[in-house]
């Protein structure tokens, strides 16, 4: 045991500023994650360079090596971050409707689905960095997108089998065309309000989150087109 503690104290390394090396490294790329949010939500992926993003940080251009290949890698992890914290709210969200039982279908959907806007809205550089003019355009990303739209529709489906929502043989593919259909309501609505702009010049502040008025044209619009789709659901 003691030569078990040893080998683990050599990797972790000495302590810096309170934080071992393995601790050092994760800060790092929170750190990397956090500048690359902004940058790529002010300027866009194309425009923002490693360089940038490293000064943003305060990381040196070889410590980011360390951590990511390269900028494509940050912006694929920095999805994968915003994927898990969705995937969180939307997770609690459902458990809470579980726990007080509540069967109204339509009310706890267009609960859902205002955890689902919030998620994007609460910080607007989140809607830009995923949909709008911070996203990247390259063929591993738009592969990236592709794998996390289907598993958003498997969740999707996982939400109307657990709330009882009856659907028919083809509910994937319904699914799909959904969540197709909410992401390019967002980035219509980041188009239309010009929501997020300027934001990532600094720490997120209450300019980075959407206006009140906004939030209740987008829940509208997102309303809206589900209770289309769901309409037509148990015939699908």
């Amino acid at each position: 045991m003691a030569g078990q503690a040893g080998d683990d104290e050599g990797v972790k390394g000495r302590r810096i500023r309170g934080l071992n090396a393995v601790e050092r490294r994760a800060r790092r790329r929170e750190d990397l994650l956090d500048a690359g949010l902004e940058l790529f939500s002010a300027q866009g992926f194309q425009d923002t360079s490693i360089e940038q993003i490293c000064k943003r940080a305060f990381v040196g251009t070889k410590s980011f090596y360390e951590v990511f290949t390269g900028k494509e890698a940050l912006y694929l992890a920095l999805l994968d971050r915003i994927v898990v914290d969705v995937t969180g709210r939307l997770t609690s969200a459902l458990d809470e409707l579980d726990e007080r039982g509540d069967r109204d279908e339509s009310g706890a959907a267009r609960a859902l689905i205002r955890h689902f806007a919030d998620a994007f809205v609460d910080d607007v550089r989140v809607a830009r960095v995923t949909f709008g003019e911070g996203r990247a355009v390259t063929p591993l990303a738009e592969a990236h997108r592709r794998t996390n739209r289907r598993w958003a529709a498997s969740f999707v489906e996982t939400v109307w089998r657990r709330l009882g929502i009856a659907t028919g043989p083809h509910a994937h593919a319904v699914a799909m065309g959904l969540i197709g259909g909410l992401f390019d309501i967002i980035a219509d609505w980041l188009l239309d309000t010009g929501a997020g702009a300027g934001a990532g010049t600094g720490a997120s502040t209450e300019a980075d989150a959407a206006r009140p008025a906004d939030r209740a044209v987008l829940q509208d619009g997102l309303d809206r087109f589900y209770t289309v789709v769901s309409s037509g659901l148990g015939d699908s």
